[in-house]
């Protein structure tokens, strides 16, 4: 286990396990932890033995966003602070979006602010049956962070997006799952089991084939169709130059479990 102030850390079965670390404040984002969140998203994107991500938080709540209390006091020195730490929190959740290991979360209690933001960022989300969300920012006179204006219009839809920004209303995994946000709403008891299994079960996978199927998702909402099939082309082309491609085609004409290396 890595040694954090604001985080836990682990690899484990090719699975990185980061641990938000602040239950006593909701697992509010600081400073402190935009900078370890950075570090650690560094090593998931550099280290081969991560072939996927397990996010979570300590406690009742995922993240409760911001820490208020650490942004009251910095006074008139509030707006260089915020671009302090956005620019560690955007490193971060930048390389987590980026990188091959698919990123799963498990949101239990609250993700506020930045924490929905967060999630929204994640590639899979699970959420607790009581797990609730909303955006917040505007309620205390901010605006969106950590990719949430990018992720939330392309999930929910532009008016859906303006409603929830604009009201700040709190609403459920239910309809967090109903709208996209959420890949699948699990009862309470078993979130991290269940968050854990698939985690496990990515780890496994063609881990260079998932990055690159991420990126070719996130490049089609802004190429032009022949641009984004020349990416295609240039990506599958590459992936089959992959021993794990090789395995995966000579596993499936052999009717057997591939078994692939992340390479």
């Amino acid at each position: 286990m890595s040694d954090y102030s604001t985080l836990l850390f682990e690899i484990r079965d090719n699975v990185a396990r980061i641990t938000l670390n602040r239950p006593e404040s909701g697992n509010a984002l600081n400073m402190q932890m935009a900078k370890e969140m950075m570090e650690v998203a560094l090593t998931c994107d550099e280290d081969p033995q991560v072939r996927a991500v397990l996010l979570s938080g300590a406690g009742k709540n995922f993240c409760m966003g911001g820490d208020l209390k650490s942004f009251a006091t910095q006074g008139e020195g509030m707006p260089t602070h915020l671009k302090d730490v956005t620019t560690y929190f955007h490193a971060a959740a930048s390389r987590l979006v980026r990188g091959n290991a698919p990123v799963v979360a498990a949101v239990q209690g609250a993700a506020a602010g930045g924490g929905l933001s967060l999630a929204c960022a994640c590639d899979l989300v699970l959420a607790a049956e009581s797990a609730k969300f909303t955006v917040a920012y505007t309620k205390i006179g901010l605006t969106p962070d950590g990719s949430g204006s990018y992720w939330l219009p392309r999930l929910v839809g532009l008016k859906r997006a303006v409603e929830l920004t604009l009201t700040n209303r709190l609403f459920s995994a239910r309809e967090a799952e109903h709208w996209g946000i959420v890949t699948r709403v699990v009862p309470d008891g078993e979130l991290m089991a269940q968050a854990e299994a698939l985690a496990v079960q990515l780890a496994s996978g063609p881990t260079l084939a998932y990055g690159a199927a991420k990126r070719l998702l996130h490049s089609g909402w802004t190429e032009p169709i022949e641009t984004q099939m020349e990416h295609e082309s240039r990506s599958i082309a590459d992936m089959g130059r992959t021993a794990d491609a090789r395995e995966g085609i000579a596993a499936f004409l052999a009717k057997r479990q591939p078994s692939y290396k992340g390479k």
